[in-house]
């Protein structure tokens, strides 16, 4: 806990102007939060604080890299990160988060942390499929020409042969069904 103190911004005394905040961390900020998706890494963010006297907006840019593990390869390998994004918090008489971007927070709060939206940038950041660099030059498409089965579905149009042949094959009850679509 005492590592994620650092990411609190005292709000209560702060005037209507933009503040500049600057952090730097690295594996000690990811031990805080318990999760096995990072495992180490440094970054520094760059936040501005925007105060006004009905909300305050932070836009954070935050650099830097995180360790994970190849899915392929089981390596460990360092993935950049460099991200720009912000939120925006509200003053209201309750703290609930409306959207990603929109957070209601209570009027009469002294302070905020940080720390969390720090984490959730960077987590949702990351790629789905964890593939080290020097596995990525690889083709990863599949030729569905080549297996045997059923397509099911397909998003090119069909010629009308195809369709005539359907007509074909429809029962007679629902035939009766297709004269309601004129």
């Amino acid at each position: 806990m005492k590592e994620l103190r650092k990411y609190d911004i005292e709000i209560s005394g702060l005037e209507s102007k933009q503040y500049t905040y600057q952090f730097e961390s690295g594996g000690a900020f990811f031990e805080e939060y318990e999760q096995s998706m990072i495992e180490k890494g440094f970054f520094s963010v760059a936040m501005i604080l925007d105060r006004s006297s009905t909300m305050i907006q932070l836009s954070f840019k935050i650099n830097g890299s995180v360790s994970l593990v190849c899915d392929r390869s089981l390596e460990p390998y360092d993935e950049a990160i460099d991200i720009e994004e912000r939120i925006i918090l509200k003053f209201a008489d309750r703290d609930e988060e409306l959207t990603d971007e929109i957070v209601l927070v209570n009027r009469n709060r002294g302070s905020i942390n940080v720390a969390t939206y720090i984490f959730d940038f960077i987590a949702l950041t990351l790629p789905m499929k964890k593939i080290h660099p020097s596995l990525r030059q690889e083709e990863d498409t599949f030729d569905f020409e080549d297996e045997d089965g059923i397509l099911v579905y397909s998003s090119a149009k069909q010629d009308e042969t195809s369709d005539q042949a359907e007509n074909l094959d429809i029962d007679p009850r629902w035939t009766a069904l297709t004269n309601f679509k004129k």
